[in-house]
């Protein structure tokens, strides 16, 4: 499905956004361009696409190619998460249920001395009603 479905959305604005949404663009990205950065591109790497939920959000749904680092977790694993990103330059979209654990784990990412590192706004709700609504909400 292409991203956003190319067409407007009941209750979302021109960027698949929740009307009123207080976007903060130095901290998050939309799903749409999630989705965008996610697509397959010569010689490009897209960004590592870190799950923060809880590991039983995680058994219910999930995005295709995201890997878990649960929020509790991300601090004692930042190794493993600087080595499943290929250094700590790579560019991170962290997601959880909502946005709000994400932009947490984005902050605590970058006070690590990762460079590149955004929340998507909405979290894997929002993706569900705007990108891919195979993906069950709770």
């Amino acid at each position: 499905m292409e991203a956003g479905g190319g067409h407007a959305k009941p209750g979302l604005d021109q960027h698949g956004l929740p009307v009123g949404y207080p976007f903060q663009s130095e901290w998050e990205v939309t799903p749409r361009q999630t989705a965008e950065a996610m697509k397959p591109a010569a010689g490009v790497s897209p960004p590592l696409l870190l799950d923060c939920r809880r590991p039983e959000e995680w058994q219910h749904c999930r995005i295709e190619g995201a890997t878990l680092f649960p929020m509790q977790t991300v601090a004692q694993q930042a190794d493993e998460v600087e080595e499943a990103a290929g250094g700590k330059d790579r560019p991170i979209i962290v997601y959880c249920h909502h946005g709000q654990r994400s932009l947490r784990v984005t902050a605590a990412l970058r006070g690590m001395g990762f460079t590149d590192v955004r929340s998507m706004a909405g979290g894997i709700d929002l993706w569900s009603v705007d990108i891919d609504a195979t993906v069950p909400r709770y």
